[in-house]
């Protein structure tokens, strides 16, 4: 299965915290993580964030009040959240979830740099997609 090992931690426990707008997951190393639902949202793992290659990636802006509709489970190896700005096709791999939780402090950063060189602020509304199609023309 994707991203998992026999060394992967496995979730014990998942909570959505909708009030404060964070996932809170506890691994079976021991390690317990609050990811707040804009981290998660911001670097979901699905192409119309990341992009079908390196440089692809979109930049998502407008995310702050964001939540969870629904959280799905996929198979025993990830969950697929529903996004109240309509985006749900990203699938987050326990791996992944790991990961998010472990290095939000390196992502948040890496996310405030990405906006300053794009000259966006974090509350801006999305930019509509580059080439006149996609998802919205209004």
């Amino acid at each position: 299965m994707a991203g998992l090992t026999p060394t992967t931690p496995q979730p014990e426990d998942i909570t959505v915290h909708g009030q404060s707008r964070v996932l809170e997951i506890a691994f079976s190393d021991g390690a317990r993580f609050r990811i707040p639902f804009e981290l998660m949202r911001v670097y979901s793992p699905s192409a119309e964030v990341q992009g079908h290659g390196p440089g692809q990636e979109v930049l998502q802006t407008g995310k702050r009040e964001v939540t969870l509709l629904g959280l799905e489970p996929v198979g025993n190896y990830a969950v697929q959240p529903g996004f109240s700005d309509g985006h749900n096709s990203g699938i987050f791999t326990w791996e992944y979830l790991y990961f998010l939780g472990k290095e939000q402090e390196q992502l948040w950063a890496d996310y405030a740099r990405r906006l300053q060189e794009a000259g966006a602020q974090r509350d801006d509304p999305m930019a509509p997609p580059k080439g006149g199609h996609g998802c919205a023309s209004h």
